[in-house]
C-alpha cells in the first residue's frame, strides 16, 4: 500500500493567496471597464442656477475686479455643489467616491481646469479679461469631455457643447460675455442636468 501523501503546511496559506490575488485582478478590471456614475444631475442643475444668478450680478459690475470677483466665488460655489453632489450619488449607489473610475475622472478633469487657473491669472495681470469668459469655457469644456470620457455617454457631449460655447464666446463682442456665460455655465448645466438626473439616477 502506498503511504498516504502528506500536504505541506504552506499549501493551504499559498492556495489561500493565489485565490487573492485572483480577486484582486478581478476587482481591478472590473474598476478599469466600469463608468463613473455619480455625476450628479440635480447637482448640474444647481450649478445652472448659481452661473445664472452670477451672471445677473456680473453685468452690473463696472469694476473688473469686482466682475472677475463674482465669476470665482460662483466658480468656488459650484465646485462645492458638484463635489457635494457627486458625493450624495456615490452614496446612493454604494460606490466610493474615489474609487477606480472617481480616480480616473478626476485625474483627467483636473489639468484643463489647472490651466484654467493659470490663464485666469495671466490674462487678469496682462489686462485681458474680455478673453476670460472664452477660456473658462473652452478649459472646462475640455475638462468635461477628458474626465466625461470615464463616465456616461451625455457627459463628454456635454463637453462639446461648452467648448463650442467657448469658441463664441472668443468670437463675440466683450459685451456679450455674461450673456454667452449665462448660456454656456447657466443653461447648459440646467438642460444636461435634467437630462442625466432623468436618465441617469439623479
Amino acid at each position: 500500500m502506498l503511504p498516504a501523501r502528506r500536504l505541506h503546511p504552506e499549501e493551504p496559506t499559498a492556495l489561500h493567496d493565489r485565490a487573492m490575488e485572483n480577486l484582486r485582478f478581478i476587482r481591478e478590471t472590473m474598476e478599469r471597464s466600469a463608468s463613473f456614475t455619480a455625476v450628479s444631475g440635480w447637482a448640474g442643475v444647481a450649478m445652472g442656477a448659481v452661473a445664472l444668478t452670477a451672471a445677473a450680478v456680473a453685468r452690473l459690475q463696472e469694476d473688473p475686479v469686482a466682475w472677475l470677483a463674482v465669476w470665482l466665488v460662483a466658480a468656488g460655489v459650484s465646485f462645492a455643489v458638484a463635489v457635494g453632489g457627486m458625493a450624495v450619488k456615490s452614496r446612493s449607489v454604494g460606490t466610493p467616491l474615489f474609487s477606480g473610475p472617481g480616480r480616473k475622472f478626476a485625474s483627467s478633469f483636473a489639468p484643463p481646469i489647472v490651466v484654467g487657473g493659470l490663464l485666469t491669472l495671466a490674462l487678469f495681470l496682462s489686462g485681458e479679461i474680455r478673453l476670460l469668459p472664452g477660456t473658462w469655457l473652452l478649459l472646462y469644456g475640455a475638462a468635461v469631455v477628458t474626465g466625461g470620457a470615464h463616465s456616461v455617454r451625455v457627459v463628454p457631449v456635454m463637453g462639446m457643447a461648452f467648448m463650442l460655447t467657448g469658441a463664441l464666446a472668443l468670437l463675440a463682442p466683450p459685451a456679450w460675455a455674461d450673456a454667452v456665460m449665462a448660456l454656456g455655465f447657466g443653461l447648459l448645466h440646467v438642460v444636461f442636468g435634467l437630462v442625466i438626473a432623468r436618465k441617469h439616477g439623479g
